[in-house]
């Protein structure tokens, strides 16, 4: 058997301790079957997402086409340009 010590903020730790409790479970066994989960699958039992709700392949997915339509596409110097162009 091994220890883990982790630091976390209380209301992060009392959100996970009343669903682990509707579980029948205490916090230290839930951490415990998360962390057979992970061993068990090699990876994260859920979606990883950025702050932006996006996976990371999708955010950076996203940068390449930003910065791609930067690079190649029209300019306009007015909205009436645009429009004008759009209508023809």
């Amino acid at each position: 058997m091994t220890t883990i010590q982790i630091r976390i903020d209380e209301k992060t730790k009392a959100g996970a301790k009343r669903v682990f409790k509707k579980m029948g479970l205490d916090v230290s066994s839930g951490i415990k079957l998360y962390l057979a989960r992970v061993a068990q699958d090699k990876s994260v039992p859920f979606v990883l997402r950025t702050e932006n709700g996006y996976t990371p392949e999708q955010e950076q997915e996203m940068i390449r086409e930003t910065e791609y339509a930067k690079r190649h596409s029209k300019r306009y110097t007015t909205v009436e340009e645009a429009i004008r162009d759009i209508l023809k």
